[in-house]
């Protein structure tokens, strides 16, 4: 019975090679979140808030720490922007809901 092939990483005293970081995709998305699509920052966020994680505990490598830091960040920025219209548009609808329970209110019956 043959063992398994040593793979670059593994070996004497070494544990199972770290998942390879997505700090690239990370930062593609967030910069498409703050460019294009602001749809795109709440993955981006996750994604690399996930990923610090997992380099902190050492599953993942921390050479990508800095892109993923920063698609982090841009990703951050991209849901405030997709954020503030919506509550802009929300508040919007309330205040002409108000006006127009105050119109009814004045135009109606004494």
């Amino acid at each position: 019975m043959q063992s398994p092939p040593i793979h670059q990483g593994q070996g004497q005293g070494q544990g199972p090679r770290p998942e390879p970081h997505r700090g690239t995709l990370v930062l593609v998305l967030g910069i498409v979140s703050l460019v294009a699509c602001a749809i795109c920052g709440p993955f981006a966020w996750l994604i690399g808030r996930d990923d610090l994680r997992k380099m902190d505990h050492g599953s993942m490598d921390p050479e990508g720490r800095g892109l993923t830091q920063a698609g982090m960040i841009c990703g951050i920025i991209g849901t405030v922007l997709l954020i503030l219209p919506l509550v802009a548009i929300l508040i919007w609808v309330l205040a002409m809901i108000v006006l127009a329970i105050v119109a009814i209110g004045v135009g109606g019956a004494p």
